[in-house]
């Protein structure tokens, strides 16, 4: 899986860089450090996936999306951030992008990331939807049903959306599996939903995860 890094800071870069050179199926093709480099070097080695920062100094990451996508390419992005003000998360859902982390995410999250994005699906980081959401939730949540969950019931929820299984759930939390159940089967049954499923696509109609 061939994968690009355009992130400003250096030693970030490298960090990333050394992270995803420890997976064998991971090859790391080339990197830039602004819009322009970014998209040049996306345009010439056309890779799995892209890494990008949404602040790459004083120009705005989202930019190399746009320009990309004029080109057709297959290339799917992630955006880093450090940010938690939602309308940098609403920017990013309207340029419909397959992950948002922080740049503060554990090694295996980010590992995790790419993998679940190049298999087809699409990785919004929980903690982050939750930070961008609270306390207002604003026009993310908009049903009252949701008010009925704890924050932890919340973040499972977020999680699950996400396409995470109990086991990842339960890694990714600090808690047991078994909790993690617990959480699953609350959630159903405050939302009146029958299965996973269903929680699942209830997250995404709510805005909780693209």
């Amino acid at each position: 899986m061939e994968t690009v890094i355009v992130i400003s800071n250096y030693i970030l870069r490298r960090g990333l860089k050394a992270i995803l050179s420890e997976e064998k199926d991971i090859q790391v093709v080339g990197e830039g450090t602004n819009v322009k480099k970014g998209v040049e070097i996306i345009l010439k080695q056309n890779p799995s996936i892209a890494l990008v920062d949404l602040k790459l100094g004083d120009e705005d990451g989202l930019r190399i999306i746009e320009e990309v996508r004029k080109e057709n390419l297959k290339c799917k992005f992630i955006v880093l951030t450090d940010s938690t003000d939602y309308r940098d998360l609403k920017r990013v859902r309207d340029y419909n992008v397959e992950g948002y982390i922080l740049k503060e995410a554990l090694s295996e999250e980010i590992i995790y990331a790419v993998r679940i994005i190049q298999a087809g699906k699409k990785y919004y980081d929980a903690s982050l939807m939750l930070n961008t959401m609270s306390p207002k939730k604003t026009e993310y949540i908009e049903s009252e049903a949701l008010d009925k969950l704890t924050q932890r019931e919340l973040e499972v929820l977020i999680a699950l959306a996400g396409g995470l299984s109990n086991i990842d759930i339960a890694k990714k939390l600090l808690i047991t599996e078994y909790t993690v159940k617990k959480h699953v089967s609350n959630i159903l049954s405050k939302l009146n939903l029958n299965d996973r499923t269903q929680a699942a696509l209830y997250a995404s109609a709510h805005g909780l995860i693209s």
